[in-house]
């Protein structure tokens, strides 16, 4: 799953329109802000690890989502254990956790095509007015989603050459040539859009 989230298949989810999906991901991370009781937030989150299942990932492929994630979880969920007490910090993990499993059903089915597609539709009124390029953010937000994945690919390359060359991996040895592998795929993307106009 790395390199791509989308997940091909033909399960219910996957049939779902692109549209409607990414509304009900909207309605419910809205909702779940106003959600207080832990006790929801864990039957929420247990749904949607149900229908997480039900889109075909593997708890493997979840789980290579959700490490680079599982440090700001913590990170996040500490905080309120020191100013507000142990319930909050588990309504607050509880609540990061389910809205980061419900976009990555969105995400795992639903074609990257699909998605700028609804953008586009969304932004057409305002294009009509003349304030944006509703295919222009439709190919920003495109690009966006299918290079934080990619930037993960990156991460794990470095990291693994430098554990071959013996060496120790550290956020600054690693953090150069992230930068310069990122710098050097946003030219390589720069140059074919302007090669397909």
């Amino acid at each position: 799953m790395l390199g791509s989230l989308y997940l091909p298949g033909n399960t219910w989810l996957h049939r779902t329109p692109a549209g409607l999906k990414l509304a009900m991901l909207a309605l419910t991370s809205s909702a779940l802000m106003w959600v207080h009781s832990p006790l929801f937030l864990l039957v929420a989150c247990a749904l949607v690890c149900f229908l997480v299942r039900g889109a075909g990932a593997s708890l493997r492929q979840v789980w290579q989502q959700l490490r680079p994630l599982f440090l700001l979880l913590l990170v996040l969920g500490g905080l309120p254990v020191w100013s507000q007490g142990l319930l909050q910090a588990v309504e607050m993990i509880l609540r990061l956790l389910t809205l980061v499993l419900a976009a990555l059903v969105v995400t795992m089915t639903t074609p990257l095509t699909q998605m700028m597609q609804v953008v586009a539709w969304l932004l057409s009124p305002f294009q009509r007015l003349g304030w944006v390029s509703a295919d222009r953010i439709a190919l920003g937000v495109g690009l966006t989603l299918r290079l934080i994945p990619e930037l993960g690919v990156q991460w794990q390359d470095i990291r693994e050459a430098q554990l071959a060359r013996g060496l120790t991996p550290s956020p600054l040895t690693m953090g150069v040539p992230m930068l310069l592998r990122t710098l050097r795929r946003a030219d390589e993307i720069a140059e074919a859009i302007d090669a397909r106009g």
